[in-house]
């Protein structure tokens, strides 16, 4: 099954979560949906481990082309592959590099709730976190890729609203990307056909 493409959303409208690297974890995981399989990233700097579950949306695109960042806020680490059902909550905002040398590209990170978070059940926007948690998740996003050639960039916060938008942004991002796919796998089979093949 490819993780990649399970629906966004479940059928009560909570945001799918696919966890790739868990709480604690020292090395970021990255989802292969060609492998369907769970390969590293690479170690993130000494000391630096995921401060929760880090994973991203599936059938989502973002602006880097890669499924949309998510970061949920579960109480304790689970597994890669978990799927968590979640409330967006808000987003942090970021730029960096391209990998590809083409300039600066926004590199967002939704922040979740679980639905099954009864600690911390009552947050439901961003500016319900504490500041200090707010700060210690942007330093995080920093230092985890400070040796990468990012030159990763903070632009701030947004909360639930600009979160639930910018997935619905993302989700028809993706569903776009496929119809084009679609359309152009159909008309070179046409082409194929027409060839006398």
């Amino acid at each position: 099954m490819d993780l990649s493409r399970l629906p966004p959303r479940n059928a009560k409208g909570h945001v799918h979560v696919v966890v790739e690297s868990p709480r604690g974890s020292s090395v970021k995981l990255k989802y292969d949906a060609a492998l369907q399989a769970f390969t590293l990233s690479r170690p993130l700097p000494l000391g630096v481990t995921y401060p929760f579950e880090w994973g991203f949306i599936p059938s989502t695109s973002a602006a880097d082309g890669d499924p949309l960042d998510a970061m949920a806020l579960l109480e304790g680490p689970s597994y890669p592959g978990v799927v968590l059902a979640c409330i967006p909550i808000g987003v942090v905002r970021v730029e960096q590099d391209a990998d590809d040398g083409s300039g600066r590209q926004r590199n967002d990170r939704v922040i979740a709730v679980p639905v099954t978070s009864p600690r911390i059940e009552g947050i439901r926007d961003a500016v319900d976190l504490p500041e200090r948690v707010r700060a210690e998740l942007q330093q995080f996003f920093l230092t985890a890729v400070f040796f990468q050639r990012k030159n990763a960039t903070l632009l701030g916060w947004a909360g639930h609203t600009e979160a639930e938008a910018l997935i619905d942004e993302s989700t028809r991002r993706a569903a776009n990307k496929k119809s084009e796919t679609e359309d152009s796998v159909a008309h070179e089979g046409g082409k194929k056909s027409e060839g006398g093949g």
